[in-house]
């Protein structure tokens, strides 16, 4: 982990040097932002038109045969028809040692860089560079003209599970999600707290206490905490649906001994003594106790609490996950809440309702909403409640400037109930601030346990299926230095992968045969891109250190110069990534470039080929491993060097 920490903490970097004259240009930071402002200011001068308007609407391509920028004219809304002026402005663009002469197509300018400054700048800063490259840390200060005023606060909350029960495969992709959002906003500048939200209140712990000194172990509590608490969950909730069938159909045989007149006070008194000693009762008398704060069972539920996290914490650092802060429902503070209620009550926001206090929605203009219920009419809070605590604690702590919830679109009701109760309380600024983003859901997810679905044992059966595909090249799994912990970063890649190719919107189904295969876009294929790679560099006999020396206008192939001008769009993708806050949009980058290189290995060959040409290609392919590698570290993933 602290590798990992130190590589994305590497890759942010704040330029105090020149300040370009257009909002969000960094020249230093930003090789296309160069060719921006160059562009801009060249077509001003024999246009009129203004020169920050051009540069705004400058934007990147999604394919090189339109260019490297690309200018959709009518956008700049001039009084000339855009045929017209298309022409026009192609026509007077002057000489220029940076861009070739702009060629029309439709109503669009499209600028091709000359090969060789590009080749320079790209190259050059990416040897130099190295982890930094393309990054903007600037984005992350408040005001960039003045670093002093320090950097915009974040905080992601995500992953989230209930304490004691099995980490599924909702947590799993709330984990991927909200990481690799961290990665991001860290890379961008900002400062970045990561919290886990935990489920850890509740009912359900007078349930897990019950089911504890039925059914629990302390030698399995040791063993394996999570199952074992699980198991014993899913025992005594078994009992509890067994005991409330029988109450169920004792009150219908007490309506219809009623309804034929006869007398039913025993059945009732035996009833009403099965119903207090049920463990339902018992379940919601203990945890009546924990909010009392009864000593003994606030000590078994922080046993169960820590014990929990311990086992989380291995998890996550499989995952290249860390959080900062562990909290949880337990946490919120009843004078939150009951101050939340307070503002909630004098805005006359909330009513009565059969002993409840409820919100009305459909009264405060939003019939979408429905109706909440704040508190029970036993005097007790919410989920809800807790978050509106929740969310005000954390703003006057942390004085956050935005703060984004990773939950399933499943939850999209509640957090929309909350953020409207966060304006409807007189705290619209903080409503303002927060946002849900949400995601779809994994179907088809199996493990050796049957339908309960544990992340360790999935990650396990990947783990073992690459383990068998490495293990099929004898030779090459040889040469690996420790194949059992390469498998199981391959499997974590393969499951990560998966789940970042669609947009997170999307639900999918999880297919292990084809994430763990090398054929198409997967993990293990980006992981054999960045591994043959580190080979080449390995194989090549050259002097790695010498590269940044190398000449790099012997590189003139359509394949070099290509691969050249997609690196050279790496910050853009950041900054798109930026807007996207979509796994999926540094994913598409990363194998687009995969593929272009794999057609390149036969074309730009090190081996063989003469000593400068030999050391211009390895500083491409070098170039090319480092910016896979930071943008497989951004995504979650921990590249590996041999496979």
């Amino acid at each position: 982990m602290d590798a990992t920490a130190a590589s994305l903490q590497a890759l942010t970097l704040t330029s105090t040097e020149r300040l370009s004259q257009f909002p969000d240009c960094y020249p230093d930071l930003n090789v296309m932002d160069s060719y921006r402002e160059h562009i801009a200011q060249n077509l001003s001068k024999v246009s009129g038109i203004d020169a920050e308007l051009i540069y705004t609407r400058l934007a990147w391509t999604s394919t090189l045969d339109k260019g490297d920028l690309s200018l959709p004219v009518p956008a700049l809304r001039q009084k000339t028809k855009p045929a017209e002026l298309v022409k026009e402005l192609a026509e007077k663009f002057p000489e220029s040692d940076l861009v070739l002469p702009p060629t029309v197509f439709g109503t669009h300018l499209q600028f091709f860089c000359k090969p060789g400054p590009l080749n320079q700048t790209v190259l050059s800063r990416i040897l130099s560079q190295k982890a930094s490259y393309g990054t903007n840390g600037n984005q992350g200060l408040k005001d960039p003209a003045d670093p002093s005023k320090g950097r915009k606060r974040i905080i992601i909350e995500f992953s989230s599970p209930n304490i004691a029960k099995a980490f599924h495969a909702g947590h799993l992709r709330s984990t991927i999600i909200g990481g690799f959002l961290a990665n991001l906003y860290t890379v961008l500048g900002w400062d970045v707290i990561k919290m886990n939200y935990l489920g850890d209140w509740g009912k359900q712990y007078g349930v897990l206490a019950m089911g504890f000194a039925k059914y629990g172990s302390e030698d399995a509590l040791a063993q394996n905490p999570i199952g074992h608490l699980f198991d014993v969950y899913v025992k005594i909730n078994k009992l509890i649906t067994e005991q409330a069938d029988h109450i169920k159909s004792q009150q219908q045989l007490i309506a219809d001994l009623t309804n034929k007149g006869e007398d039913t006070s025993n059945i009732k008194a035996e009833l009403d003594e099965y119903v207090a000693a049920s463990e339902d009762e018992k379940a919601r008398r203990y945890f009546k106790s924990m909010e009392d704060g009864d000593p003994s069972a606030v000590a078994l539920w922080r046993r169960f609490r820590d014990l929990s996290i311990i086992k989380y914490k291995e998890t996550y650092a499989r995952l290249n996950i860390d959080f900062d802060v562990y909290s949880g429902e337990s946490q919120v503070k009843s004078e939150s809440m009951n101050a939340a209620h307070k503002a909630l009550k004098e805005a006359g926001v909330v009513e009565e309702s059969e002993g409840a206090t409820i919100v009305d929605f459909k009264k405060h203009g939003d019939k979408n909403l429905g109706t909440a219920v704040i508190v029970r009419k036993d005097g007790t809070p919410l989920y809800l409640t807790r978050d509106i605590g929740a969310i005000v604690e954390r703003d006057e702590e942390y004085h956050f400037d935005r703060m984004i919830y990773v939950v399933a679109s499943q939850q999209e009701l509640h957090l929309k109930q909350l953020f409207k109760l966060t304006k409807l309380m007189g705290r619209e600024d903080l409503a303002s601030r927060c946002k849900h983003i949400q995601f779809g859901m994994v179907h088809g997810m199996s493990t050796r346990k049957g339908t309960v679905k544990f992340l360790d044992d999935i990650l396990r059966d990947v783990g073992d299926k690459m383990h068998d595909v490495m293990r099929a090249n004898e030779a090459k799994y040889a040469q690996v230095p420790n194949p059992e912990q390469v498998s199981d970063i391959l499997g974590i890649t393969s499951v990560m992968v998966q789940d970042q190719t669609g947009k997170r919107g999307n639900g999918y189904e999880f297919n292990l045969n084809a994430m763990t295969s090398f054929e198409g876009d997967t993990g293990p294929y980006l992981q054999y891109a960045h591994a043959r790679l580190c080979s080449m560099g390995r194989k090549s006999g050259l002097d790695l250190t010498k590269l940044g020396e190398a000449d790099f206008s012997l590189l003139t192939e359509p394949h070099a110069l290509n691969l050249i001008r997609l690196l050279a769009q790496w910050s853009d993708v950041l900054v798109n990534t930026a807007k996207t806050e979509e796994p999926v949009t540094i994913l598409s980058y990363l194998f687009k470039m995969t593929h272009m290189l794999s057609s390149s290995y036969d074309v730009l060959k090190v081996v063989g080929s003469e000593p400068d040409v030999a050391l211009a290609r390895m500083a491409l392919y070098y170039s090319a491993r480092q910016v896979l590698h930071n943008g497989m570290r951004l995504l979650g993933l921990n590249p590996v060097e041999r496979m």
